[in-house]
């Protein structure tokens, strides 16, 4: 059984193209996943000299983590779900308060195959993208059923392109 993770060649060029755009603009970006696992970031970090746009980033798989190292209430996790666009906008608000960076993007999702449901079936995937002293905006993508690898592996092409969407 190989170990080794294999980061889709395309993203790590969507990436670049990202970490440019951030360089010409001085900005820097710091990452809240969930259902993505930290791939965002592994993404970004597959890109030699990311360190100088890449601040960091949350891995809060559990609900637990989402509180404790992004201070998500979570009485709101209890409310909404952790699968939500309350939850998503509150992750990216801790990521940008836990850090110095000025873009920040969360990721919450049901990648499957299990735990969905007919409220929040696999593929539902809630993105939350905004910059420091900004508003923070929210996007909801039914990816639908298509595999646990591939849920993860759009989830990570559509953060990176809310990153963009923001410089």
């Amino acid at each position: 059984m190989s170990l080794a993770i294999d980061i889709d060649e395309g993203l790590v060029g969507q990436a670049a193209v990202l970490l440019d755009e951030c360089r010409a603009q001085g900005a820097t970006i710091v990452t809240a996943e969930s259902c993505t696992g930290g791939l965002v970031a592994a993404t970004l970090t597959a890109v030699p000299g990311s360190s100088d746009v890449f601040e960091g980033g949350f891995v809060t798989y559990e609900n637990v983590a989402k509180s404790e190292m992004l201070g998500v209430p979570y009485w709101l996790i209890e409310r909404h779900g952790a699968v939500s666009e309350d939850v998503a906008r509150a992750m990216a608000g801790g990521a940008l308060a836990h850090s110095r960076a000025r873009l920040a993007i969360a990721v919450t999702g049901v990648a499957g195959p299990d735990g969905g449901s007919a409220e929040k079936p696999v593929g539902l995937v809630h993105f939350a993208a905004g910059r420091r002293d900004g508003p923070i905006s929210h996007e909801k993508v039914l990816f639908g059923d298509v595999g646990r690898a591939e849920i993860r592996r759009l989830s990570v092409e559509r953060a990176l392109l809310l990153l963009s969407s923001l410089l």
